[in-house]
């Protein structure tokens, strides 16, 4: 069920992640990305989702981890207009008892998720990688520090969820779509981490 909806949302936003469309793939830019994608939980999502870039992404690490983070961070806004867009009137009629503060909580939970993962990605941006051993390694902190807090809103986004027995409709449908972002930020996380190992064996 979840796969339709994701597919979804990459087929509405992977053009707004980079200024151009991305150009057919070379073999050798997708053996980077299919190598790479291996090195998370979910590879051959991974792979599909991102080995469109692969000629914009260039056999770089660093900026295959910006593009992942990019589209995590697009999917989930996306998600955070999708649920005002959905289920605004519920959050504003008490709909469900407490389905529409679950719901509130949720999308504030999103919008701090997006916040997060602009933030790492303006800082994956900003590495300087002829600076010290120091300093790349706690500019790489920050960037996974931001990209879990994000992970865990999204988590904490369906956490009011699961003792709630009326609405199940709403309830499926929101925790279908926040697992799918939470698998692309896992994503984006793990991508990182593969590229700050690679810079500092």
């Amino acid at each position: 069920m979840m796969k339709p909806i994701l597919l979804l949302l990459l087929s509405s936003l992977l053009p707004s992640i980079l200024s151009v469309d991305p150009p057919l793939p070379s073999p050798g830019g997708s053996d980077f990305i299919r190598t790479s994608c291996n090195t998370t939980i979910y590879p051959d999502l991974c792979f599909s989702s991102l080995s469109s870039f692969a000629n914009s992404i260039n056999n770089d690490s660093n900026r295959l981890a910006r593009v992942a983070i990019s589209l995590s961070r697009s999917n989930t806004l996306h998600l955070v207009s999708y649920l005002q867009n959905t289920y605004g009137n519920c959050v504003d009629r008490g709909c469900g008892g407490p389905t529409a503060a679950i719901l509130k909580d949720c999308s504030e939970n999103l919008k701090d998720a997006v916040d997060e993962m602009r933030d790492s990605k303006i800082q994956m941006e900003e590495l300087v990688s002829t600076g010290s051993v120091q300093s790349f390694r706690f500019q790489m902190s920050n960037v996974k520090t931001w990209l879990s807090a994000a992970l865990t809103n999204q988590y904490t986004c369906t956490d009011g969820f699961e003792d709630l027995h009326e609405d199940g409709c709403i309830k499926d449908d929101v925790s279908s779509r926040v697992d799918a972002v939470k698998k692309l930020t896992s994503i984006a996380l793990a991508l990182v981490n593969h590229y700050a190992d690679k810079a500092i064996p």
